[in-house]
């Protein structure tokens, strides 16, 4: 794709403009623990098919994937120095890295809140940022979806311990459908195996972190003393030890409480209901958050019309996680700024100029 990236010339009262995409520099690339080394792929392929070089900041909870990352490019013939990893805590080697006046494109995949420090630390140099955040997505079921699909694609939600930014995590379900629904799905996720990621009858592996666990039980104890109801799981599973969080779901929530609108990255669903397309949407939008959006219905004129009105950086109807390298990748709101992915990754990682070029022999 970089070698195809180009805009055709065109004129200005004679003279030639023609668009070029150059090398921005050196990019600091801060990739998350949930997904380390591909995470960190859609960064490094296309900021050095950029021309850049890269200083790789992997999340210091899963440090090893960079490294090997690092070691196949120097076995491929990578020159010394393109391709180089950082490994370190954030609020000393991240810290250091952003805030470096060598920097010229920043690129960091993570929360909110280490976005805004990072942002700060940025501004003083006024390098350019994409920042890939948090979600809260929506999940819409209609009383027209296929239910088994729609089912399927919702216990799939628990994918990865429910360490996935993308997961549909707020369940919107059509009141008529709503009984049938939980029926299904409870059916479909009481048989989920969790255990040993390496063993492949596993469902769902383990938390990344002890202390990953207790923030996820924090927020479901906390929704638990607000009334909200209990409809699976609830609380770890002690019989694997301490990184293992039984799929939840609840149900009963406040729409606004903390359970309903926060982030807690792990394997936990709230359920609500809704009567009409206008009530689900609004509902879907009252977020801070608009990294993706998952809607399920048998109608494609209300997939198309209620994809479009979603906010959203990827809307996926009557499937999920359908992902091509070529398309944008991104949020909205406080889900993130900037888009990677195809042509959005070079207009990045590269600084894009436009050079004029008046005709031979032009005099002024």
């Amino acid at each position: 794709m970089a070698q195809e990236l180009g805009h055709p010339d065109f004129e200005t009262r004679g003279h030639r403009n023609h668009v070029s995409w150059d090398p921005a520099g050196v990019c600091v690339l801060i990739s998350p623990w949930n997904a380390p080394l591909m995470l960190a792929t859609w960064k490094v392929a296309p900021a050095l098919a950029a021309g850049n070089t890269v200083v790789l900041k992997p999340s210091e909870w899963s440090p090893l994937t960079a490294s090997l990352l690092a070691d196949i490019a120097a076995e491929a013939g990578l020159p010394d120095g393109v391709l180089n990893v950082v490994q370190g805590i954030g609020e000393e080697a991240g810290a250091a890295l952003v805030a470096h006046a060598g920097v010229r494109r920043i690129s960091f995949t993570g929360s909110v809140p280490t976005a805004k420090v990072i942002a700060r630390a940025a501004a003083a140099n006024l390098t350019p940022l994409s920042l890939e955040l948090g979600g809260k997505s929506p999940f819409l079921v209609f009383a027209d979806a296929d239910l088994d699909l729609a089912v399927a694609n919702a216990v799939e939600q628990y994918d990865n311990a429910g360490q996935v930014c993308l997961s549909g995590t707020r369940l919107y379900v059509e009141e008529s459908v709503r009984d049938e629904f939980v029926r299904r799905f409870l059916d479909r996720a009481g048989q989920l195996k969790q255990g040993d990621p390496r063993d492949e009858a596993t469902d769902i592996g383990p938390s990344i972190h002890p202390d990953h666990v207790s923030r996820v039980d924090g927020f479901v104890q906390r929704a638990k003393q607000a009334g909200a109801k209990v409809l699976l799981g609830g609380g770890p599973n002690t019989d694997l030890g301490g990184l293992y969080y039984r799929p939840t779901l609840f149900t009963d929530v406040d729409p606004h409480s903390e359970i309903a609108t926060e982030e807690v990255f792990g394997p936990v669903l709230v359920l609500h209901t809704f009567r009409d397309e206008d009530e689900v949407v609004a509902a879907a939008n009252d977020s801070a958050f608009g990294l993706a959006a998952m809607l399920f219905t048998g109608d494609p004129e209300r997939a198309g019309r209620v994809a479009a009105r979603l906010v959203a950086g990827t809307v996926w109807a009557n499937c999920f996680f359908v992902r091509d390298l070529r398309a944008p990748f991104g949020g909205a709101r406080q889900s993130g700024i900037g888009r990677e992915g195809g042509t959005w990754s070079f207009d990045f990682y590269c600084e894009v100029k436009n050079s004029v070029f008046a005709p031979v022999g032009w005099r002024s």
